[in-house]
């Protein structure tokens, strides 16, 4: 299938092999580092504690920095539906990027071209459902916000990648900022629970939910990232769940 990886083996894994049955998730990151050198001697130095199987260069050469059937240290304190610390269960992808401290850029069609290629074959070879593709802050939202709203999640679904909404932007923009009940609220964080976020439905106006919120928004609705509950959210919410 035209992948051609480079090795550049990082001394961060954990030393128990796992099974390739244990593989459930695929997390994606953006490096968060203005130079692409910096970022990839910070993933191989023993002393930074951090990790990740593949890394995405800007010429979209992918480097292989962690064989697949050891924990690479890429998730830290992590959960999605019923899993808990998601190295153990995960495959870590790192797309070089300044992100959002520097200077927040698209991923280029380099990139992107690669990632498809990698993730197609990582999902065939480890029948990974593609609900499980997350980013970083959608498995960790009050400390995480790659890999941000510039990466095409969409383009990706179209190839069968990961989950999109089915809705048509242009019919759901006309709901964007329209005040739901609180009901409707309830509703809308149960939707997000059954997605897979770590969100408790009681603690409606809890400070932690506000993050998840934006996780949500970064992801399934990229043009306006505020945190807030409007009706379009609920819309796109809702169709996740049928989808």
């Amino acid at each position: 299938m035209g992948l051609n990886l480079t090795r550049n083996y990082s001394y961060n894994f954990s030393s128990n092999k796992r099974t390739k049955k244990l593989i459930k998730f695929i997390i994606l990151h953006y490096t968060g580092m203005r130079k692409e050198t910096d970022a990839i001697k910070k993933l191989c130095d023993h002393n930074s504690k951090v990790s990740s199987h593949y890394f995405i260069k800007n010429n979209g050469q992918i480097l292989n920095l962690v064989p697949d059937l050891y924990e690479a240290w890429h998730a830290g304190k992590s959960k999605w539906k019923k899993f808990d610390l998601l190295n153990k269960y995960s495959i870590g992808i790192e797309l070089n990027n300044p992100g959002h401290e520097f200077v927040y850029n698209k991923f280029n069609s380099k990139q992107i071209n690669s990632l498809k290629k990698l993730l197609s074959f990582l999902i065939q070879k480890y029948n990974i459902k593609v609900d499980n593709v997350l980013g970083h802050s959608d498995i960790a939202p009050d400390r995480k916000k790659d890999p941000g709203e510039k990466f095409p999640w969409e383009k990706l679904a179209k190839k069968r990648l990961c989950k999109w909404h089915t809705l048509n932007r242009k019919k759901t923009k006309k709901f964007r900022s329209i005040s739901v009940s609180d009901k409707e609220k309830k509703n809308f964080l149960n939707n997000l629970s059954k997605i897979g976020y770590n969100i408790k439905i009681n603690k409606i106006f809890d400070k932690n939910i506000r993050s998840i919120i934006t996780a949500y928004q970064r992801r399934f609705r990229q043009e306006l990232i505020n945190g807030k509950i409007d009706k379009e959210c609920l819309i796109i919410s809702k169709n996740l769940i049928k989808s």
